[in-house]
């Protein structure tokens, strides 16, 4: 059983990342991130997800210098943004990102989106940025088995991780069991489907038996995956609640009975969709 948040997940080229980390999409107004990110480091998270897309990085970076947590003990991700892709452009944009979150390497760099224009220019660039030891892993996000199989046939690095969306209404369970094979490892964004299923009835019922949380329920659901899990909260409260599921583990019932509940059911862009227009 997972017992700290700061537990970790070893990656195919050795680098430890956290398993449990703090996402910060739409979090862009200094106060409110001043609070979640204090919050979020109080708690024990160590690991910030971030983007360019999400236009603040350097926000992120000046909050995570200012406070006592020493950089060694951090990990950070950013993502380069569609219109960002390409050889030249992922290069520039990148060293734009390091400068605004004042970093001379970066722990996880991804791809977000998979763009079909763009799809190998872009991966040769992270392949530039890894062997200049610039980014210590490299990945990507949204990429479905179809993406993972074209990309390997001219990749030298193979992806460390693809963070996807993943809930218990899409469990993405063919897609995992194809990256578990080629050790790529999965990280859910949108863990909780948006709030989508924190009303569904059977997760409500097992919230009751452990008196926890729809929430906490289907985070430890994610975590028992061994799934890398990056929730999002501008809430004291719920950063703090999102962060307390190591005091309690779920059974074989109550795993199969939440991955029953899969509908194949996205709350955002389809990946196929988006990689035919960029």
């Amino acid at each position: 059983m997972k017992r700290s948040i700061q537990d970790c997940i070893k990656l195919s080229n050795g680098v430890l990342m956290p398993q449990h980390g703090f996402g910060v999409y739409l979090i862009k107004e200094e106060a409110e991130a001043e609070v979640a990110i204090g919050k979020a480091l109080e708690v024990g998270y160590r690991s910030f997800d971030t983007a360019q897309f999400y236009q603040n990085e350097g926000l992120l970076a000046s909050l995570l210098h200012r406070s006592s947590v020493p950089q060694n003990e951090l990990f950070i991700t950013t993502k380069i943004t569609n219109e960002k892709q390409g050889y030249d452009q992922t290069l520039s944009s990148f060293e734009q990102s390091m400068k605004e979150m004042q970093l001379k390497q970066l722990d996880l760099l991804l791809v977000h989106w998979p763009s079909k224009t763009h799809f190998f220019e872009t991966w040769r660039a992270f392949e530039r940025l890894y062997e200049e030891k610039l980014v210590r892993a490299i990945g990507v996000c949204n990429f479905q088995i179809e993406h993972l199989e074209k990309l390997a046939t001219r990749a030298n690095v193979q992806p460390a991780v693809n963070q996807i969306e993943c809930h218990p209404y899409l469990t993405q369970r063919p897609l995992l069991d194809y990256m578990n094979a080629h050790g790529i490892e999965g990280e859910a964004w949108s863990p909780l489907g948006r709030g989508a299923v924190l009303q569904d009835p059977v997760i409500a019922q097992i919230a009751q038996v452990h008196s926890k949380s729809a929430a906490q329920i289907i985070l430890r659901w994610h975590v028992q995956r061994d799934l890398i899990v990056i929730p999002k909260s501008a809430t004291p409260s719920r950063i703090a609640e999102n962060a307390a599921i190591y005091d309690f583990a779920l059974n074989d019932e109550e795993m199969a009975s939440i991955d029953a509940l899969n509908q194949d059911k996205r709350t955002g862009p389809d990946p196929d969709v988006v990689y035919e227009k960029i």
